[in-house]
Parts: C-alpha cells; structure tokens; sequence
C-alpha cells in the first residue's frame, strides 16, 4: 500500500464529475494524474511496491488489463515490474482466434476477447483497471484468465466505489491503490 502522502497527492489530483455520463453518478476522472510525469511515476511505484510486498518470492507474469482505461497505466506498471502486457479488449478488436466473456453493463451486456496464444497455461496474472464498480467487466476478464488455464493473482484497481460491492463477485482478492467512494451521489 502506498504512504498515506502518496495516496493523498495522487486523490489530489482526481477531478470530480456529478451526474456524469448519468444523473446520479459522481464520476472520478483519473486522467489529469497522466499530465504529470512525476504523479504518473508514483502511480506506478506504488503498485509495483504494492506487488513487492503482497507476492515477495512469486513472479508476476502477466499484467492483463481492460479496454480501455486500464491501458493507460497497465502496460507501465507491467514494464516497471518485468512482466508481460495482455489486453483484453471488446469483441471484434483483436485478431486471430481468441476467447470471449460475456459482462453485462447498466444497459445491456457486452463481450470480452482475449487471443487464446497470449498467455501460457499455469502463468502468474494480475488484472488491472480504473476502477471497480460493480464488478461484471472484471469477473469477465477473470473468466478468460481462468480459460487460459492460467493462475489469478489478484485484480488490482487504482479506486473502487465501495458501494457497489463489486469485490464480492471477483473469484481471486482485490486490491485498491486508492479508497473509493462509500456512497453514491446524494
């Protein structure tokens, strides 16, 4: 877990949206921590020494994150640790044969693809993304890991909206680099 000053200077750097893309929602935008080369690096740093600590001895092979947002910090934090980068994207944006999962979103459901070569039978994986809400898309990225034959970790997300309770759907633990929000839009 990072210090208290870390985590307090990156949630520093968060802008806050209500009612955004709903009425209802407080939408949390981590963008504004990627203008900064030295909040970026710390957002970083601190997964890599949050893996450190909760893995000493087990080697991370894979970082799989989720299209889209988890793109922007998964691949550094894979490069930072010496693992590898897999996305897992929407149906129809990856080519050759690959796996698909079904999450279903507030309107409808959606698909997830992961190509079945990207990760060995038995590898070490972590999933990463923005942020845990109600949990679908990641229980869906955890069904394809689990296809793969492959071993999951933990998912990892920068911020959770505890309210939603999307933790307890997940088949492996979760970590949250930052708290998340307790409660929904007043």
């Amino acid at each position: 877990m990072p210090n208290s000053s870390v985590a307090q200077e990156l949630r520093s750097a968060l802008h806050q949206y209500p009612n955004f893309p709903s009425k209802g929602i407080l939408f949390e935008d981590f963008l504004p921590i990627f203008r900064s080369p030295q909040l970026f690096g710390k957002l970083v740093k601190a997964f890599k020494t949050h893996f450190e600590e909760k893995f000493a001895g087990v080697k991370i092979d894979y970082i799989v994150a989720l299209e889209a947002r988890g793109f922007l910090f998964g691949p550094a934090v894979a490069l930072e640790i010496g693992a590898g980068f897999v996305p897992v994207r929407k149906q129809g944006k990856l080519p050759g044969e690959c796996l698909h999962a079904t999450y279903v979103k507030e309107y409808g459901s959606d698909v997830f693809d992961i190509q079945v070569e990207s990760i060995p039978e038995g590898s070490n994986v972590v999933i990463m993304d923005d942020i845990i809400a109600t949990g679908g898309s990641a229980l869906a990225a955890g069904e394809l890991i689990e296809k793969l034959g492959a071993n999951l970790l933990e998912y990892a997300f920068f911020m959770e909206l505890d309210f939603l309770k999307g933790r307890e759907k997940l088949q492996a633990p979760v970590f949250t680099l930052l708290t998340g929000q307790e409660h929904g839009l007043q």
